[in-house]
């Protein structure tokens, strides 16, 4: 089976998928390395960790296209790639489509807000109007190449003119063909509950580490009907707060044993990032 009819059957399951983000390939190996079955690739995490820049739309389609084909080098798991608002109109989002199913994408993400869009768990979002946001989900719809691409839609609108708006957006996305719905920022367990009862769609509920939806487990959101549950931004946390500690320890101490605990043992990492294999590569064409 295909990584995009993987995919699409893990979703249509609805059993609260954990998909963890990755912002690089050695991310990615991680994360497919502790048997997670499917990768997002974070607008956020890639903006954050390569250019040291907050979610505010400074990633552009080479970048996301970029790290898009490394990571599909380094993984066979399917990958969610965040496409932001599609970089432009609905002729950008058809030439998005085309680039990044290219690159190894299997499901693309767009969303409704201005540009330049904003994460979604900061003020002061806006979207587009309703009319033009459908019309770019036709676009991608419309631009893949392989029926088995996966289209994503995601609403910032509940923030903007409440959840009840939000659901009616969700709903035209999923009439204009989009395969998963993504309504962004909902602030109550309440709708969070209420969002696989109203729409029919496989749904994907994102876990803002820190941010303004509630954290639910993944086995409950899967028992609610949910497809995917999304962490896009746990590793780079995680990953944060690794090199913090390491690095504190290292200018307090003036070294760093690899005994700490603190870092990745040397023969770890070389494991990750598959030395054995390349040296049996090397004997081999030697």
């Amino acid at each position: 089976m295909s990584t995009r009819k993987q995919l699409k059957s893990l979703a249509e399951a609805r059993r609260g998928l954990i998909v963890p983000g990755a912002f690089n390939a050695l991310s990615a190996k991680v994360v497919e390395d502790l048997g997670f079955q499917a990768i997002y690739i974070t607008g956020a995490g890639v903006t954050n960790m390569w250019f040291g820049m907050p979610d505010q739309g400074f990633m552009g389609l080479a970048e996301i296209a970029d790290h898009t084909a490394r990571i599909r080098d380094a993984v066979s798991v399917p990958l969610i790639v965040d496409a932001d608002t599609g970089f432009g109109n609905a002729l950008n989002v058809r030439h998005t489509v085309r680039t990044l199913e290219r690159a190894g994408a299997d499901c693309i993400q767009f969303e409704d807000q201005v540009a330049p869009k904003r994460c979604g768990h900061f003020s002061g979002k806006e979207v587009i109007v309703t009319e033009e946001a459908v019309s770019k989900i036709k676009a991608a719809v419309d631009a893949r190449q392989d029926p088995d691409l996966l289209i994503m839609a995601r609403t910032d609108a509940a923030a903007v003119h409440g959840f009840e708006a939000a659901i009616e957006r969700a709903q035209k996305f999923a009439e204009a063909g989009a395969d998963i719905l993504f309504v962004e920022a909902v602030t109550t367990a309440d709708e969070i509950r209420a969002l696989p009862r109203r729409l029919a769609k496989p749904q994907l509920m994102n876990m803002v580490i820190g941010g303004k939806t509630p954290i639910f487990n993944a086995t409950e959101l899967g028992e609610l009907g949910y497809g995917i549950v999304l962490y896009a931004n746990a590793a780079l946390q995680g990953a944060v707060a690794g090199m913090q500690k390491a690095l504190t320890v290292l200018r307090d101490e003036q070294e760093v044993q690899e005994s700490s605990g603190l870092v990745a043992t040397f023969a770890e990492r070389q494991r990750l990032v598959g030395k054995p294999e390349w040296d049996a590569l090397e004997k081999r064409y030697t």
